[in-house]
């Protein structure tokens, strides 16, 4: 196919944001039983299969909800900066950020601090490793649709998706115009903050998501411009990349070009088993994956039993039994009870 090729369809909004973490306990405590995310994927790093993979999301694993780890035992803290997501910001139902307040301190001693941004309410606070996230009042994210059997957090406090991601770059043109390239697109700025946002296209590959799977509506990508910022170095609490739906191979073919005629190089195809992805890094710095949707987190194994077991890609079965014999034992969290 040819780089000279018609402008792509734009991208269907962020599938997931993958960071780095420590001790794997430790993460699923956070992210499962504070924040009460599912863990809806147990699985290992395919190019480090000695380490675990964790995928947190809504109760479906819907592409756009999902916050992923590759939680290293003994990992040196990161440096974040330029070149990085600097926050991720997840949506909560209008209303419940007093509650969050609540259940942060009380549970966690974390004192999360109130923010108005572009007529939007939200929290921010920082992880056990010094991640930001924020929560931000969401408007456009999908109702949450419990599984029976699943334990969740009260639907009117759950998180719902990733809503944005922040990143800093020392000069946004070039990463602005990438993702422009890739159909998100400038909105306004604000001092040091551009702010983009995704066309709102509802996903045409039904079947291979969730009556409650995100659409881009109202989701952003705000750049933070920082030219003394220090440059980003991978470790614990540092976000290694983001991801960017694609329906399915066609479009992340078309989304290929798109970063080609930028002159960005990306990698083949990769097999992730729930996903197909491609990886380029844009001039700023921002490792930027493409993901498909298809065939999704069900294809191993029950909705109902999302993350219960360790699986494994058919090139690794063989190798099991050495596999989970090198991984530290992870208890699956269910949610906390909030403390009144």
């Amino acid at each position: 196919m040819s780089n000279r090729a018609a402008p792509t369809r734009p991208t269907l909004g962020i599938h997931h944001v993958t960071a780095i973490a420590s001790d794997p306990q430790a993460n699923m405590d956070f992210y499962a039983g504070l924040l009460g995310l599912r863990l809806v994927k147990r699985t290992v790093n395919f190019d480090d299969p000695g380490s675990y993979h964790f995928y947190f999301g809504d109760s479906h694993g819907s592409s756009g909800s999902l916050l992923t780890f590759f939680p290293w035992p003994g990992a040196r803290p990161g440096v974040v900066g330029a070149g990085q997501v600097t926050a991720t910001a997840f949506g909560v139902p209008a209303g419940s950020l007093a509650r969050w307040q609540r259940r942060l301190a009380s549970i966690a001693r974390i004192n999360a601090e109130l923010f108005s941004r572009d007529s939007t309410s939200g929290l921010t606070f920082r992880d056990h490793h010094g991640m930001v996230i924020e929560l931000i009042e969401d408007p456009h994210a999908p109702d949450a649709t419990p599984i029976p059997g699943v334990h969740a957090l009260d639907p009117s406090i759950a998180i719902r998706r990733i809503a944005g991601i922040t990143i800093t770059v020392r000069s946004h043109r070039d990463t602005a115009e990438t993702f422009a390239a890739m159909g998100i697109i400038s909105a306004h700025t604000t001092g040091n903050r551009t702010r983009l946002t995704f066309a709102a296209s509802p996903s045409p590959s039904p079947q291979h998501t969730t009556s409650t799977t995100p659409t881009s509506a109202g989701s952003f990508i705000d750049i933070i411009t920082d030219d003394a910022a220090p440059a980003g170095k991978s470790g614990a609490g540092a976000v290694h990349h983001v991801a960017l739906r694609a329906a399915d191979l066609s479009h992340q073919d078309s989304l290929r070009i798109a970063l080609a005629n930028r002159g960005l190089a990306s990698t083949p195809v990769q097999e992730r088993s729930y996903f197909r992805s491609i990886y380029s890094r844009e001039r700023g710095g921002v490792l930027i994956e493409v993901a498909t949707d298809a065939p999704g987190f069900a294809i191993d194994e029950p909705i109902e039993s999302l993350g219960q077991s360790l699986r494994l890609p058919p090139s690794l079965e063989r190798a099991r039994q050495q596999i989970e014999s090198a991984l530290p034992p992870v208890t699956v969290r269910t949610p906390t009870p909030e403390q009144v």
